[in-house]
């Protein structure tokens, strides 16, 4: 099993920064991609940023792109989203999930889930 703790949510005004960190635990030589989905209130859950073992392949959501940067650290068993540029759409919970075989866009792709992280951004 593989367990992930979300950290670096909070209240930020539109144009702002904040950096979303997620720690694995457990089987972690077993974690092959990391991504970050989100749902906002009333919506799906939607893909954010995801990205493989080595830092590569890296993918984004159209709405994120230029703005958010999502990265890792393999020795902290650790993975990082940078979000710039903030938008009061991008208010939303924020999940981390982890798969074991592939770098993927769909929540079905991923075996392990965070509790979500709060991300508020006002206007």
């Amino acid at each position: 099993q593989v367990q992930l703790v979300e950290s670096g949510g909070g209240l930020v005004q539109a144009g702002g920064s904040l950096r979303l960190s997620c720690a694995a635990s457990g089987r972690t030589s077993s974690i092959y991609a990391l991504g970050w989905f989100r749902q906002a209130p009333g919506k799906e859950r939607e893909f954010v940023a995801a990205i493989g073992w080595s830092g590569l392949p890296r993918y984004y959501a159209d709405s994120v792109k230029g703005r958010f940067t999502i990265s890792r650290d393999n020795a902290k068993n650790t993975v990082y989203l940078q979000m710039s540029s903030l938008k009061p759409e991008d208010t939303a919970v924020y999940y981390c999930a982890a798969d074991s075989l592939r770098v993927g866009t769909q929540q079905n792709e991923y075996d392990y889930w965070g509790q979500g992280t709060q991300v508020t951004v006002s206007s």
